[in-house]
This record gives structure tokens, sequence and C-alpha cells, in this order.
């Protein structure tokens, strides 16, 4: 996932990346604060799986919480522990390797006030499980952020590209794809995310739309025309909750809270 700092936060990563995640940094943003005044603690136990090189780990060790990140791949892990070292946090970042079905393995239950499970769900065999067990990581009332590709999203874009058969394939697919060469092995609608998470043992709060416009728009108008980037980052906040906007988003986000 490309990477961008919190609000508050600086870097010296390219903004364009705000795009693609300020609508997930400004729903955490708020839900930690929550959580933050729910327990009167200072600093927050945050589980990310498949967190791979830290794009959300690192800025969240950055803002003083702890945070351990599971992913499968040793390449990541060893990226995300230079990344942390050089953000100065690496004494707030754990890397693990596993990964969401195994979790129990290498985490431990009830052990987290808020769990990332971002760009997962798309590649494991069993969705279902791997909700479940990103809840049950939870201690009471915690908080799970969910992300995962959006079918409308990839509908459109085949659409707008032209290949009208591969839309509708993705269409009418069960797992949303567009074909063989298609590399998301799954997509969802926001029905479907909040079903599992309501599935799992935690009520889903708000969802959110991810890149309703990113994706669609070409990449030099943002880079050379004066203010495209404000603009569309703002264009992509009033959007997110829309859900005639929602629907068509290239990513969903759901903010879910663990029943106490």
């Amino acid at each position: 996932m490309p990477d961008q700092a919190p609000r508050g936060e600086t870097t010296s990563r390219p903004p364009r990346a705000a795009l693609r995640t300020s609508v997930v940094w400004e729903v955490l943003k708020d839900a930690i604060d929550q959580r933050v005044k729910d327990t009167g603690a200072d600093a927050l136990d945050v589980l990310d799986t498949g967190g791979g090189s830290g794009s959300f780990a690192v800025p969240l060790a950055q803002l003083g919480h702890r945070v351990t990140v599971v992913d499968p791949s040793p390449n990541a892990l060893f990226a995300l522990e230079r990344r942390a070292a050089e953000a100065g946090v690496a004494d707030q970042v754990k890397a693990v390797q596993g990964d969401v079905h195994g979790l129990f393995d290498v985490v431990e239950r009830e052990g987290y006030d808020l769990v990332l499970c971002h760009g997962v769900l798309e590649y494991v065999d069993d969705p279902a499980g791997g909700v479940r067990n990103a809840v049950d990581a939870l201690r009471p009332a915690g908080a799970l952020s969910l992300l995962a590709a959006g079918l409308g999203g990839a509908v459109l874009a085949r659409a707008l590209a032209g290949h009208f058969t591969e839309a509708r394939h993705a269409l009418d697919d069960p797992a949303g794809r567009w074909g063989e060469g298609d590399p998301v092995p799954r997509r969802f609608t926001a029905d479907q995310l909040t079903a599992l998470v309501a599935g799992a043992g935690a009520e889903a709060g708000a969802v959110h739309g991810v890149r309703v416009f990113t994706d669609l728009v070409p990449g030099v108008l943002v880079d050379t025309e004066p203010g495209a980037l404000d603009a569309l980052l703002k264009l992509e906040a009033a959007a997110a909750e829309l859900p005639a906007f929602r629907s068509i988003a290239t990513q969903l986000h759901v903010l879910a809270q663990k029943h106490r």
C-alpha cells in the first residue's frame, strides 16, 4: 500500500501518495482519539495484519503507539525494521512473520486496542476466518480498520478503458474478477464487508470509499495543474461516505467496533 503520514506528521515521501490513503488516515485518527479517550491510555497497542514494510505502522508509532506488524514476507519485515529505525521508533514497532489465518500462533488474543487489516482479505482463502481472527485479537470495544478492494471500482475502470466484456465479467463473477489476467483474486461490496464484520462479532460503523476518483484522473493533471492535488484530496473526502460514490471506489474501508 502506498505511504502516507497521518495528519500532523511530516513526510519526505511524494505528496501524491496522500490521494490513496488520506481518507483512511482521517478515519483512523478519529478512532484512535476515541479509543484513547475511552481507555485513558496515553498509547495504544496496535496490530497491523499484513502490514508489510510499515506504511501505516511507522507513522502510528511516531504518534506514540506500540505497533506489532504480522506479515508473511521476510523481505517486507526487514524493510519495516529498517524504516522504523530510520524514523527513530524501532523500540515501538515489533515485526513478526505470520499471517492472519495463523494469527494466534504469533500474537495473543484480545491483546490490542486497534487492529488494521488492510489489503489482506483479497488474497486469503477464507476471508470470514481472517476477519474473525482480526476481531478476536481485539480487546472488548476495540476498533477494527478493514480495507479491501471494491467491486464497483474495478467494473468502472474496465468499462472506461473500453474493456466492456471484462467489466461485465467482473460484475457477474462471484469473486469480482474481470478475467484470468486479473491480479486481484477477490473483490467486495460494502454489504459483503459489513456482513463479514457482523459475523465476526463486531459492529460496522462508517463505510468509506477510498480512491473514488484518484485512479480515474490522469496523473499528469494532478502533477502539473496548480492546486489540483489539494482539490482532489478534498473531493475524495467529500465523496467518501456518500453511497452513490462509495459504490464505485477502488477500495472500501470499514471501521468497526468489537462488542464489549
